[in-house]
């Protein structure tokens, strides 16, 4: 099957842990190691998913290499995130559109005019509907007139790939990939591995919102790769993964995304003089009942 790659855009990087889950550090990432003060950027969430306020030192814990770190100081997150929204708008998503197109402005609403947002379509090929803006109306308007495109598949694996090396060129401090995909025809010929070592480089935080079943058997590699995707995805990069059977808690999913974005902690902490960075960062809680995920702040571009 021919793979379908033409994304025009550059798009902007966020790296991701999270409780237990051990980070390989990226180059990119990487350049702010050494001496001194490190920065991760991390959501802290209740069992039901809401995220936790007044959190200090205490409710975290850091290690790189398995090494305790001490942290220095938590804090609210206040620098800005780069969010790229991935829309399936291909033939399998002819049920969904409609809740997409009405739940997306509420979604720019809470994120613009703060933060740069993306409007990418999955069918056929990545295709960017809205370029990097905090135009909150501009992006309004585009996501309500959103609809399925006939006789398409979509392009997921090549959506999240392309768009993670766009990210990559960006100078935002965080960033993430939020994607709204159904279960239908997937046309790519990549591996989801190699999606997910490239969010890594990139770092790319990425979250799904995954609407069908998703077979992790299918005989198709395509439709296969993205089912192997759907989970490791967020799991690995520290982002969320919302999964329904039917479209109609798109817009919930889509609220709760964009509160976790916006309460996000700035946790420093002190890294000792070392000439080998870390393989491994990992951000556990040190409460009960708490989820932890975090990203390390992105190195300023030219860094």
């Amino acid at each position: 099957m021919t793979s379908r790659r033409w994304l025009r855009a550059a798009l902007p990087p966020l790296f991701a842990l999270t409780a237990v889950l051990a980070v390989t550090m990226s180059p990119r990432v990487d350049a702010q190691a050494g001496v001194g003060d490190q920065t991760l950027f991390v959501s802290a969430l209740d069992k039901k998913g809401m995220p936790v306020p007044d959190l200090g030192p205490a409710a975290f814990v850091v290690k790189e290499d398995n090494a305790p770190r001490e942290i220095l100081r938590v804090t609210r997150a206040t620098e800005p995130i780069g969010v790229s929204v991935l829309i399936d708008n291909s033939q399998a998503a002819n049920d969904a559109i409609t809740y997409v197109r009405r739940a997306l402005p509420d979604f720019v609403k809470a994120l613009t005019p703060a933060n740069p947002v993306s409007l990418v379509g999955l069918a056929d090929r990545p295709t960017i509907l809205t370029p990097y803006t905090t135009d909150t109306n501009a992006l309004i308007k585009r996501a309500e007139g959103l609809f399925s495109i006939r006789a398409t598949g979509a392009t997921f694996l090549d959506g999240v790939f392309e768009v993670s090396q766009g990210l990559a060129s960006r100078d935002y401090p965080r960033a993430a990939i939020v994607a709204i995909v159904v279960d239908g025809t997937e046309f790519t010929n990549r591996y989801s591995k190699d999606v997910i070592a490239e969010m890594k480089r990139a770092g790319v935080s990425l979250h799904i919102i995954a609407i069908g079943p998703f077979e992790f058997d299918h005989q198709d590699h395509p439709v296969r790769e993205r089912s192997l995707l759907v989970p490791a995805g967020p799991r690995e990069t520290g982002g969320g993964l919302y999964t329904m059977l039917a479209p109609n808690g798109i817009a919930q999913s889509l609220e709760k995304i964009a509160r976790d974005l916006n309460s996000q902690y700035k946790v420093v902490y002190s890294r000792p003089e070392r000439t080998i960075p870390p393989q491994k960062i990992e951000i556990e809680s040190a409460r009960e009942g708490l989820t932890v995920r975090g990203a390390p702040a992105r190195a300023r571009k030219g860094a």
